[in-house]
């Protein structure tokens, strides 16, 4: 209940406070222990999400597990490399100081995760949170809650968020994600935003269309469609539009089966609510696959429409569900005017084996990611940072990016008592002759001091100078020899 989140809160601060987050040791020992967890109730898991979602049992570890077990194990292992001093490049003025970046905890941090992949989107960010130094409960208690229903609801939500945390994330709708930066702003509390919107798929004419709608439609209809970066619409030109719907047929035929309710590798709608949402954005059109629903079982077959109009309500409002609208462009420059006239999505997927077409597009849009010739790809590597930007969200996430989001980056100086008299060109009073040192000294160039630039330069200049001594030596001995050389022959002569 309410009571026993707030008790859970002040219990936080108080570990965080009394110092017990921050030591490495104590934070690889719990990236250990909820490394073990996620091994050892995979099982749990999966058969949870079968319960919510109709998901496929091998489906729960390839989309969430098996990625989270990754995120720990990098965690794990870079641990000490994330956490340490971060050398930065110093002028003349701090050339004897030590000079560094200290990534710090930021304090207790609140993550409301999302019921589409309720592991990978609360626990991932939980990782890099705890790798930072934060406090957290116990993930054991996560897992219980999850599994017995007892997660948070809107109304716990909203007293949470009236608490002050240090840094909330957030993974979730736009429309709450201005609620909860909204709330955050009462205590100027920093936020992350993990939202979605509409994500374009353009797919070009001279592209392997066979293999783009293989692609496209496991992104699109994996876990019945409710994925934050399925791609939500595609755009084509009218020549392929006809190719297009039937590739994706044959792939869902291939995929599902003759009819889709009865594979076990096909979801469900979450709830009543989200089943009538969807089922009214299809209102006035006419599918050309799919469009079978029953709402007993909260099943809506895979559904592809075509010639959509861009002002439909279909094309307004995240679809978020097994509904993919097909819209028609004359050509890529239509497609990219397309796209910059909307908000700026989530992702951006790009179908097209013209490497310049390609660079072309992703330079004239924008978005929170991209992925070429595949969908959702790029939320898969550790060391790519995952988010939005705009109305799609901020911040970003994934292995090193989330430990950086949730950490404090501290300014660090450290110089002597000593040399005082290089800072007092800055003391008063002044005169022409100290204004132009002071200059001088802060217009310096920047110089690299970390570790591999600092070697390789000092091994630099070792040659150097070794090779203008052995220089020196060699005119030395010329000259030598040529005195000698004189000397001989005058006496000879």
């Amino acid at each position: 209940g309410l009571i026993e989140q707030l008790q859970v809160v002040e219990r936080a601060k108080e570990a965080f406070l009394g110092g017990r987050t921050r030591p490495l040791e104590f934070r690889l020992q719990q990236l250990k222990a909820l490394q073990r967890m996620i091994t050892d109730r995979q099982t749990e898991i999966s058969t949870a999400l079968k319960q919510d979602l109709n998901r496929s049992q091998y489906d729960t570890p390839l989309l969430e597990l098996i990625s989270l077990e990754n995120e720990i194990a990098l965690a794990i292992e870079k641990l000490a490399e994330w956490a340490a001093p971060r050398p930065v490049e110093k002028n003349l003025l701090t050339l004897t100081d030590e000079v560094y970046i200290q990534p710090e905890p930021l304090g207790v941090v609140l993550i409301i995760g999302a019921w589409n992949y309720p592991w990978a989107l609360t626990l991932s960010p939980l990782v890099g949170a705890i790798a930072a130094g934060r406090s957290n409960p116990s993930t054991h208690t996560f897992l219980l809650c999850y599994l017995k229903r007892r997660l948070c609801g809107v109304s716990e939500t909203q007293e949470l968020l009236k608490q002050r945390f240090d840094h909330v994330f957030y993974t979730g709708s736009s429309a709450v994600g201005k609620l909860v930066m909204q709330a955050a702003a009462q205590h100027l509390t920093p936020v992350t935003l993990e939202l979605g919107g509409k994500s374009p798929c353009y797919i070009d004419k001279n592209c392997d269309l066979r293999v783009a709608c293989r692609r496209v439609t496991w992104g699109k209809f994996v876990n019945c469609g409710q994925t934050c970066i399925a791609p939500d619409y595609i755009l084509c030109e009218p020549c392929i539009q006809g190719r297009v719907v039937e590739g994706i047929r044959q792939t869902l035929l291939e995929f599902y089966g003759a009819d889709p309710k009865c594979s076990p590798d096909y979801g469900r709608i979450i709830n009543q609510r989200h089943f009538s949402r969807i089922m009214g954005l299809m209102e006035g059109y006419t599918a050309v696959l799919g469009g079978q629903s029953d709402a007993s079982q909260r099943y809506i077959a895979p559904t592809v429409l075509k010639d959509v109009p861009p002002q439909s309500r279909l094309m307004q409002e995240e679809i978020f569900g097994p509904l993919l609208p097909i819209v028609t462009v004359s050509d890529m420059d239509d497609a990219i005017r397309f796209i910059n006239e909307r908000e700026k999505p989530l992702a951006l997927y790009i179908f097209c084996s013209d490497k310049k077409a390609v660079k072309r597009m992703i330079d004239e849009t924008t978005s929170g990611g991209v992925t070429v010739n595949d969908v959702m790809m790029h939320c898969a590597l550790s060391s790519l940072p995952f988010g939005g930007v705009g109305q799609s969200g901020m911040g970003r996430y994934h292995g090193r990016h989330t430990f950086d989001q949730l950490s404090h980056q501290r300014a660090c100086l450290l110089r002597s008592l000593g040399m005082e008299s290089v800072n007092l060109a800055r003391y008063p009073p002044q005169d022409r002759h100290r204004a132009r040192r002071a200059r001088l000294a802060l217009r310096s160039p920047m110089i690299d001091f970390s570790k591999r630039t600092f070697v390789w330069a000092v091994t630099a200049t070792v040659i150097a100078f070794g090779l203008a001594i052995a220089l020196l030596v060699i005119l030395l001995i010329a000259s030598g020899l040529n005195c000698t050389c004189f000397y001989w022959r005058g006496f000879y002569y």
